[in-house]
């Protein structure tokens, strides 16, 4: 079986398992004060441009989306996002059992639209009893998005500027940052977000890390503390320097990026043997998301070779399905898959 589910399918890329044996002996500190992680904060703080930054590292993504939530906002307040969006989607209510509310917005392709969250901002303290409800304070949105489609740089400056006219913080998920940064049409970059957003991660579990976010505070105001928070969340891991260790290898030399291209390259061949072979899709995305909507009858045939996500039903007889690709995915896998789709574009002419 050739498996398409996601992105995190593998271990970890050699040169990052090679650092953790080399090391495997030597007696650090833990809970990341260790000189590994200071030297990936470093590094990392430089990729972004960003000296005055915060650098934090936590194991998972919704470890960090829950701990940035909780030690940003007071108990009234709450955030927004997409309806789309992995913490009112894929999070089992993890940052509802914080106590803030996840208050969704309507998408059409995972990105949250300004006009829209503008408008709602706008009823909300228009509204003579906004007292009585949830005070939004934070915007959530994914670079890139659950759809595997992109914001793009003037997208994320519109949204920043209503962020600012009510007082919000922007917070951005990067788990898959690395595919989106190397993706085709992106202008955006690290330093670009560290001068437009509050806080964002790097992700790492999903772009050939074995497990590793590295979170970015630039605003001052959330640096406060933040620690105290990350323990009370359950997210300061104590042997930090595993986490540190790696960031230090992805970043040290451009690995980071090596291997977020690898998830593109085999994306688009991915993409275009599906084109090639007269199939739609559910959404344009440029990343390493692809989401074909296929005949059900195709879909039976692919499983006895093939893996994917489930994404939705479309109709009576088609489904859309996700196939992800990765920093580890094989040019003899997507081969493999081209090979099989071509029979349907025979068969289709």
């Amino acid at each position: 079986m050739i498996r398409f589910d996601c992105d995190y399918l593998e271990g970890a890329h050699p040169r990052i398992l090679d650092a953790l044996v080399r090391t495997n002996f030597e007696q650090t500190p833990g809970y990341a004060v260790d000189h590994y992680c200071e030297e990936a904060r470093a590094l990392i703080k430089k990729e972004c441009k960003a000296e005055n930054a915060d650098v934090h590292f936590i194991v998972g993504g919704t470890g960090t989306n829950t701990t940035v939530i909780a030690a940003s906002l007071r108990p009234y307040q709450g955030v927004v996002c997409a309806v789309s969006g992995h913490i009112n989607v894929h999070e089992s209510g993890a940052i509802e059992g914080t106590g803030h509310k996840v208050i969704s917005l309507p998408s059409d392709d995972g990105k949250l639209e300004a006009d829209i969250f503008e408008e709602y901002c706008r009823n909300y303290w228009a509204d003579g009893t906004h007292d009585h409800m949830v005070q939004p304070k934070m915007l959530y949105i994914s670079q890139p998005t659950e759809n595997g489609t992109l914001y793009k740089a003037d997208e994320i400056k519109r949204l920043r500027e209503i962020c600012d006219r009510y007082s919000m913080y922007l917070y951005v998920d990067g788990a898959r940052m690395g595919y989106g940064l190397m993706s085709e049409g992106n202008d955006v970059t690290l330093p670009f977000l560290s001068e437009n957003c509050d806080v964002f991660y790097i992700g790492g579990t999903k772009v050939g890390a074995l497990f590793g976010e590295a979170l970015v505070i630039v605003n001052d105001e959330l640096k406060k503390d933040f620690r105290y928070m990350q323990k009370r969340q359950c997210g300061m891991f104590a042997k930090g320097r595993l986490l540190g260790l790696q960031f230090l290898e992805m970043f040290k030399d451009g690995l980071y990026y090596e291997m977020g291209e690898n998830g593109i390259k085999t994306a688009y061949r991915v993409r275009d043997a599906f084109k090639k072979a007269g199939f739609s899709f559910l959404c344009d995305s440029p990343t390493n998301q692809q989401f074909p909507v296929l005949p059900d009858t195709v879909l039976d045939i692919l499983s006895e070779k093939f893996s994917w996500d489930y994404w939705c039903r479309v109709d009576d007889e088609h489904s859309c399905v996700r196939f992800c690709t990765s920093w580890a995915t094989s040019e003899e896998n997507v081969s493999a898959l081209e090979k099989e789709l071509e029979k349907f574009s025979v068969t289709r002419e």
